[in-house]
Parts: structure tokens; C-alpha cells; sequence
């Protein structure tokens, strides 16, 4: 069985860095997805890529995956530059601000 082991990026969908610090070890798919010729669904006979593993460290995964013969590929994560104004958010609503009102 392949696997991989990484670290998840933030969602697109809010700023927050949730659900981001824990490693998963996520099994790849086994065989192509089918489509059901009569409903046009897609369905696969291969369990293994449901299943998601979550693990504290990389090496608490990369030990289960050797313990259990997981044959694993670690994804490092990229680091994430900090978005910190000079101003912060109290900024946008400065009274001897320079440039146009905008909003």
C-alpha cells in the first residue's frame, strides 16, 4: 500500500489556521474510480482511500506507517509568511490617513 504523509494547509474558505497542526497519513487510491452507466455516479471497490490517519508529529506517523508496512512519501509543508501590517486593522480607519477612503 502507498501512502503520503502531510501536514494539511488552511482552507480557502477562512483565515484561520484550523484543523493545521496535526500530520495525515492519507492511503492513495488503488484502483481507478468507476461511472455507474445507469445513474452516471462514480463508485470505487477500494475502501483504503477513505480512510484519513491523523498523528501529532511526523515521526508518530511515519513510525505507524513502518509498523504497519505503509509504504510512505512525506509531503513537507511550505512555510507561511505572516501577514502582519505596520499599522494593523485600526490603520483603515485612521484620521490622518493619505490616500482615498475606499470603503
Amino acid at each position: 500500500m502507498r501512502a503520503r504523509i502531510y501536514k494539511p494547509a488552511k482552507t480557502a474558505m477562512s483565515s484561520g489556521m484550523g484543523k493545521t497542526h496535526d500530520w495525515v497519513l492519507e492511503f492513495a487510491p488503488a484502483e481507478a474510480r468507476d461511472i455507474d452507466p445507469l445513474m452516471g455516479w462514480t463508485s470505487s471497490g477500494d475502501t483504503q482511500s477513505q480512510v484519513k490517519l491523523r498523528f501529532e508529529t511526523k515521526e508518530a506517523a511515519l513510525d505507524y506507517a513502518e509498523a504497519h508496512g505503509i509504504d510512505a512519501q512525506v509531503v513537507e509543508p511550505k512555510p507561511r509568511k505572516p501577514n502582519i501590517r505596520p499599522g494593523g486593522y485600526g490603520e483603515n480607519f485612521a484620521t490622518n490617513r493619505r490616500g482615498a477612503w475606499t470603503h
